[in-house]
């Protein structure tokens, strides 16, 4: 239902694109890039790379557009460091815009956690510091997105902040695809209802 959603909102920056390219409009370019943003967010980072090919891709090269295919390849690869080095890159392209800035930062939360708990699955416990090492991020911000998770029971543990050690408890497959389709539920309804509204003023 909300990937459909998208597909309608990705319809209507459609629209706007076209109408504002055929007047060599300089909105043309913020609506290409909100096309990308929705096919981001859809979880279908390839077809980035189809939308730019031809003399869309070359009328509207350059900074911006390079930041959102760098995102995108982000996404593809689910590579937290690649997506930070991106935000660090990019920063002008991809901050001035609120509506980029605001679904980058829902993007990289979910990236954040698929990364930690991909990392940790293959425990029963392991030591914070690996797991923050690995990920190549602070230690403080490893503890708190996995006590995040654990609260919000998107997989079974305990964290030891004592000893530093995270205990992982056994989880049925079921359970954790469960939890990442509602997960998913939740993120794609905040970003819908800000791109329709965005999709609308640009229409």
């Amino acid at each position: 239902f909300r990937a459909h959603r998208i597909d309608y909102v990705f319809s209507y920056f459609y629209e706007a694109f076209e109408g504002y390219d055929s007047i060599e409009s300089v909105h043309a370019l913020k609506g290409l890039k909100y096309m990308l943003l929705c096919k981001i967010m859809l979880g279908a980072p390839e077809e980035v790379q189809s939308l730019l090919t031809g003399k869309m891709g070359l009328k509207y090269s350059g900074r911006g557009i390079d930041a959102m295919q760098a995102i995108a390849d982000a996404g593809k690869k689910r590579d937290i460091a690649i997506f930070n080095q991106t935000i660090s890159k990019y920063e002008a392209e991809l901050q001035k815009d609120g509506v980029i800035e605001s679904h980058l930062k829902a993007l990289y939360d979910t990236l954040l956690e698929k990364n930690l708990v991909r990392i940790i699955e293959p425990y029963s416990r392991v030591q914070l510091s690996h797991v923050a090492e690995t990920i190549a991020l602070p230690y403080e911000v490893v503890e708190r997105k996995l006590s995040q998770i654990i609260l919000d029971k998107k997989f079974s543990g305990i964290l030891d902040q004592r000893s530093g050690v995270l205990i992982v408890f056994d989880a049925s497959e079921e359970d954790q695809t469960y939890t990442y389709a509602l997960e998913t539920i939740s993120h794609m309804g905040k970003v819908v209802d800000a791109l329709f509204k965005k999709a609308q003023k640009l229409s």
